[in-house]
């Protein structure tokens, strides 16, 4: 059995991560950290999960939280993550980070973007943990970075359009749509029901600290600089991410050819769904799972090519994903903890 910590229980993404880790069979989940609610157990902070996890949200204490785990899930902001992620390692840790602090390469980068970098020593070792792309890197690594949610939907989504060279990547427009858990668990203005409900809005344009993770993704698979316009929007949901992706083609395919190319770039990948030709994704059949559906559709008037990509935010956009990565550094199973049967309606 593995030890687990979940640090930062006590938001969307560690509540899903417990969810998902009391129902894997190779776990035990030793600690679960909350700042907000120390001393609490964790089923009176989320009653959905009585009967399952009765752990005591305890403070961040590396020491005392490294003599108990194998592995450690950070589920903190960022920031936050990298103040405590050297000391884990150094103390003998594993750990599977889903802030955004160790995911882009570049220190400057990430400084222009978010704020200085504590620990940029750590910045190349970070393995990028999108299993379907980078699965090689990310069994035996000590340290992954998890993917955003966005970031994973778009990667996945123009992957084998990219690697086989099929799309002009200087004309990437992706437009995306995520439910509002998406925003965290904190109370702010924008994501009160009054807010959002009956509402549709566009934010984070040409600004979304998504972006750089984005065009570093696609430019490693595409091999030359990418650049992209990403455009975010708010949806009244509770999870959910769809991005719709635009792409001129560099050879004109009809879209039963481009499906063919999807089906055989991702055969034996469990959780990676190309949809059949008169179909296209939609965020209520991933609910709740570590799918990512796709949609290729070829317009041969305009001789682009459409992407629609869905998944769930909570979960191959964040804990079911580090569940994955989990699994791989482990030498588990990749599907163990996984296989759910999406929630519908």
């Amino acid at each position: 059995m593995v030890k687990i910590a979940v640090v930062g229980a006590s938001g969307y993404t560690g509540v899903e991560l417990l969810r998902l880790l009391v129902g894997h069979p190779e776990v035990d989940i030793c600690c679960v950290t909350s700042r907000q609610h120390e001393g609490l157990p964790i089923n009176r902070v989320f009653p959905s999960l009585s009967g399952f996890c009765e752990l005591v949200c305890e403070p961040l204490d590396v020491g005392r939280i490294a003599e108990r785990a194998d592995l450690v899930f950070t589920a903190l902001p960022h920031q936050s993550a990298m103040e405590v992620i050297p000391d884990f390692l150094a103390a003998g840790c594993k750990v599977i980070d889903l802030s955004a602090d160790y995911r882009l390469k570049d220190q400057a980068v990430y400084e222009h973007w978010y704020q200085e970098h504590s620990s940029p020593e750590l910045l190349a070792e970070a393995v990028y943990g999108l299993p379907e792309l980078f699965r090689e890197q990310i069994a035996g690594a000590r340290l992954i970075a998890n993917p955003g949610c966005y970031p994973t939907s778009i990667a996945l989504g123009l992957a084998p359009l990219l690697k086989n060279k099929l799309i002009d990547p200087a004309s990437l427009i992706i437009d995306s749509k995520s439910g509002t858990s998406g925003a965290g668990r904190s109370a702010k203005q924008g994501s009160l029901f009054c807010e959002v409900n009956e509402a549709f809005k566009a934010y984070g344009v040409a600004s979304h600290r998504h972006t750089p993770e984005i065009e570093q993704t696609l430019s490693t698979l595409a091999a030359v600089p990418v650049q992209v316009n990403f455009t975010p929007h708010l949806l009244p949901v509770n999870r959910g991410i769809l991005s719709t992706i635009y792409a001129s083609q560099n050879q004109v395919l009809e879209t039963a050819e481009l499906i063919e190319v999807y089906r055989q770039f991702y055969s034996g990948e469990t959780f990676v769904r190309v949809m059949p030709g008169d179909q296209l994704p939609d965020v209520a059949w991933v609910r709740g799972t570590n799918f990512c559906d796709l949609g290729i559709v070829s317009d041969g008037r305009t001789q682009r090519v459409i992407v629609v990509s869905a998944i769930d935010n909570l979960v191959k956009g964040a804990a079911g994903q580090a569940l994955q990565n989990m699994n791989l550094i482990c030498g588990f199973n990749e599907q163990l903890g996984l296989g759910i049967v999406p929630l519908f309606p």
